[in-house]
């Protein structure tokens, strides 16, 4: 009899996206990825292009390492999997550049070291050499979804609290805050743009999801 061949979408496979994006973040949970996540959420549109590019090299990346894991000699599979890395960023960077070239100015080197990223090497050495291209396409995308959706919740409140506006790809900054509030004495939180803030802002979702998922808590 031949094997039954699991569903693409089965209850297993998508645990695969939708556990990084709750217990299993890459950012809130395992710690990894925080330098980029503090360095580029002051404003929305680089916070959502930063995670976009990493996504993307996330998934193609697990994808070409599982298409060739079995072809890999063991000793030299980190010289691969940084080649594969640094190949797609150097992509992502060519494309940012000629597609939305202020954002490039804006994440300066950040997008040049996404092959530094944990998040990157962490998912090709522990899932995508010993699992197949499908499930670790999804892993990619589970773990880029993850890591991108703190990036914009982080800079949603940065900005949204240190400038009163929102911006977005293609569309520019919009005024989320009402001028009528600044003519009654509301005043922008200039802290909530500077560095540190980005800290306090990441410890505050970790909060957050600690205390609504039992599970992460120390007992």
């Amino acid at each position: 009899m031949s094997e039954k061949k699991e569903p693409l979408f089965s209850a297993k496979n998508l645990k695969l996206i939708t556990n990084p994006l709750g217990a299993q973040n890459p950012i809130t949970v395992q710690v990894l990825g925080i330098c980029s996540a503090l360095a580029v959420t002051a404003k929305m549109e680089p916070a959502i292009v930063m995670g976009l590019s990493v996504l993307a090299v996330v998934v193609f990346s697990n994808l070409i390492i599982s298409l060739l894991r079995n072809t890999i000699p063991s000793r030299i599979r980190i010289i691969v999997q940084l080649v594969v890395v640094a190949a797609l960023v150097i992509l992502v960077d060519q494309v940012l550049k000629a597609f939305a070239y202020e954002v490039s100015k804006q994440l300066s080197v950040f997008v040049g070291l996404i092959i530094t990223n944990c998040i990157l090497m962490g998912r090709l050495e522990a899932f995508a050499l010993g699992n197949k291209p499908w499930q670790s396409a999804l892993d990619g995308v589970g773990n880029g979804a993850g890591y991108a959706m703190i990036l914009i919740i982080v800079a949603f409140f940065r900005e949204l609290f240190g400038v009163g506006t929102l911006t977005f790809p293609g569309l520019g900054s919009i005024q989320i805050i009402p001028q009528s509030f600044y003519d009654m004495g509301y005043m922008n939180n200039g802290l909530m743009i500077l560095p540190p803030m980005a800290l306090i802002v990441v410890g505050i979702v970790i909060w957050v999801q600690r205390y609504r998922n039992k599970s992460l808590q120390e007992s």
